[in-house]
């Protein structure tokens, strides 16, 4: 793997970053808050932080190397459909807790995961579902889903922090859609993004490019299917 355009940025710092913008926004809401709809079709802002404080039962299983007894959780619980259904178990089993009871369940997991990572170090194999895996890029990855459901849910991001939010954003997504061998060819022209599939070309800001790569570009948004689908590969 290709981490050239990684290799000036810290993963674990980033990580830390997006956790606690989390933190912050979640820390802030009131009764009505936990109940605005988020991005995510059927979950309010409460789900959605249902859902990260669940997959910290993956992390940690990650971080333990007992992938195994995660499995085997999933299946006791009567999980059969793969992630998608864990993460809607994982909100399903939060649904009426106190919202402050799940921030500070999410809030101890997480910082147990962004320091037990820290320690590790970009390149130690971390054990994943998929196998053996670099610490540091499985970091970047828990950023992006991060930086995803904080924009899913409205977390504010300051305007001098944008620029360089997006430029990692954009990086890691062009590394993603390698090591997935995503068959789009991306390049930089005057600032945008060209990505091409066969014979079709787009043109994307940075900021549409990164909304593309995580699956959040609006039903409306003028571009082929086929390159909508070529290019999600963090969602």
């Amino acid at each position: 793997m290709d981490t050239t355009a990684l290799a000036g940025l810290n993963p674990f710092g980033i990580f830390d970053v997006e956790a606690a913008r989390l933190d912050h926004f979640f820390s802030g809401l009131d009764e009505a808050g936990w109940k605005w709809p988020s991005r995510c079709p059927g979950w309010t802002v409460g789900d959605v932080l249902s859902h990260l404080a669940g997959e910290e039962l993956y992390n940690h299983a990650c971080l333990n190397g007992d992938i195994e007894t995660f499995r085997a959780m999933m299946r006791a619980a009567g999980i059969t459909g793969g992630y998608d259904e864990f993460n809607q178990w994982c909100v399903r089993q939060r649904r009426g807790l106190p919202a402050g009871e799940v921030l500070a369940e999410w809030r101890e997991a997480n910082a147990e995961t962004r320091h037990r990572m820290t320690l590790l170090g970009r390149d130690a194999p971390l054990t994943t579902a998929a196998g053996p895996y670099p610490a540091g890029l499985q970091a970047f990855h828990y950023s992006s889903e991060y930086a995803t459901h904080a924009d899913d849910v409205g977390a504010p991001v300051a305007a001098g922090e944008r620029p360089g939010r997006t430029a990692w954003r954009v990086s890691f997504g062009r590394f993603a859609l390698t090591e997935q061998d995503a068959p789009v060819k991306t390049w930089i022209r005057n600032d945008n993004l060209v990505v091409q599939l066969g014979a079709l070309t787009i043109e994307l800001s940075p900021g549409d490019f990164v909304e593309a790569t995580v699956g959040r570009l609006p039903d409306a948004y003028p571009i082929e299917p086929a390159l909508r689908d070529a290019l999600r590969c963090l969602a």
